[in-house]
């Protein structure tokens, strides 16, 4: 990056005014993640919907640095479950996250491997800090675009793989009209596994 020190503008509420890399993760991406497999083959057979979009200003790769983006979860649900990231480890476990909500509502579902788990609220002006050794999930829970800043360390790195096996502890379902927290039984056999 060429310009140091560097600023950028969240405009138009979902985007930044400079990037360096766009992020694109339709439904197609997300296979196995939702609970309810047959909700989601049915709506992927009605199109390829942008579930997430994600824009980052790039940064060398390593300690010292800050990775720095907005992450926007369109608004949605696969049967009754609302629109989500992937949700992440850090490779390098030891190393923490902070968001800031911009715009939309909705939850940060995090979990330690070794069973904890915690829910924080995102709304416009809250910021969330996520432990060290804990995965992180953004889920849209409104009518909205959930658009959130992030900040990690450039060493960090994803692992995405973790979550892909097991799955989270917890699903976030409508139910009555509002969102829920429920245990995700294909988690607990995961765990059985192990």
């Amino acid at each position: 990056m060429k310009d140091l020190p560097f600023g950028f503008d969240v405009i138009e509420g979902s985007r930044l005014d400079r990037f360096d890399h766009h992020i694109e993760r339709p439904l197609s991406t997300l296979k196995g993640l939702f609970a309810d497999a047959q909700a989601y083959q049915r709506m992927l057979a009605e199109g390829d919907r942008m579930v997430y979009e994600v824009y980052e200003v790039r940064r060398p790769a390593k300690a010292g640095e800050l990775l720095t983006g907005l992450s926007v979860v369109h608004p949605g649900r696969v049967g009754g479950e609302y629109f989500m990231t992937k949700g992440h480890y850090h490779l390098v476990r030891e190393t923490a996250e902070i968001y800031y909500g911009v715009a939309g509502r909705g939850l940060l579902l995090m979990q330690e491997e070794g069973g904890g788990w915690a829910v924080e609220e995102f709304r416009p002006g809250r910021a969330v800090y996520v432990p060290p050794c804990w995965a992180h999930r953004s889920v849209n829970t409104g009518d909205e675009d959930l658009v959130t800043l992030f900040a990690y360390p450039g060493h960090a790195g994803h692992d995405y793989g973790a979550i892909e096996q097991c799955g989270f502890q917890k699903l976030v379902l409508r139910r009555d009209g509002e969102p829920q927290l429920v245990d995700n039984a294909a988690w607990a056999r995961a765990m059985e596994t192990r």
